[in-house]
């Protein structure tokens, strides 16, 4: 059995069309923890991060897996920034999706706070016994430059091709190869083949008013 905690991000308020709602009934027989962050339209990282520890506290199986999209992201590296006391314990496998660049955090008044100013890498990695894992696409508005780029030399990456912030606009409910990924984390993390790109596409009409803004 594997206890799995799903982070979710800005706004969210975990909808059924999306994916971590999708991923959360299909993995039933193992412990799931899908919490509703607090204030999730106006997000505090203080109380994310405190709200974390708890759910951290209550994952009961030697195995652990922890699976942050956006937002939730930034609240896993405020709590790893919090040092060993606030974590309570390393989880085995780390899954970051589509984590915003520091530059959009910094563009938002609501998220600057979640801004992370401070190299990445040795804290992130003492939360987890393995290499933790991004997947992120080529055309993220709210990482333009791409988070592979944004945060280097931190997770072993794969890379999706136009598949904008990895959200519901961007065709992201059902995800097989997640799920995948949840039974055998060395699999590598691929598209779910049902891609929105008119909705993703960076600059223009469509950057301006992206759908993607909300629920990520």
């Amino acid at each position: 059995m594997t206890s799995f905690l799903l982070v979710h991000g800005w706004q969210n308020r975990r909808p059924p069309g999306h994916w971590q709602h999708w991923l959360a009934l299909r993995l039933k027989h193992h412990q799931v923890l899908y919490p509703q962050l607090p204030h999730p339209d106006h997000p505090d990282p203080a109380a994310w991060v405190r709200e974390l520890a708890v759910q951290l506290a209550r994952m009961r199986h030697t195995r652990r897996v922890v699976i942050c999209h956006s937002l939730g992201c930034m609240a896993w590296l405020q709590l790893a920034a919090a040092g060993p006391r606030a974590l309570g314990h390393v989880v085995d496998h780390l899954l970051f999706v589509a984590p915003p660049s520091p530059e959009f955090l910094a563009a938002q008044p609501e998220l600057a706070a979640f801004r992370a100013d401070w190299p990445i890498g040795p804290l992130l990695r003492a939360t987890c016994r393995t290499q933790p894992r991004l997947v992120c696409s080529d055309n993220d508005i709210h990482c333009v430059r791409g988070a592979h780029h944004a945060y280097p030399d931190t997770f072993d990456v794969d890379v999706l091709p136009g598949a904008g912030h990895l959200d519901i606009p961007a065709g992201y409910g059902a995800w097989p190869s997640l799920l995948a990924w949840c039974a055998d984390p060395a699999r590598r993390i691929t598209a779910n083949g049902t891609l929105n790109r008119k909705l993703v596409l960076p600059g223009g009409a469509n950057g301006r008013a992206c759908p993607s803004l909300r629920r990520w």
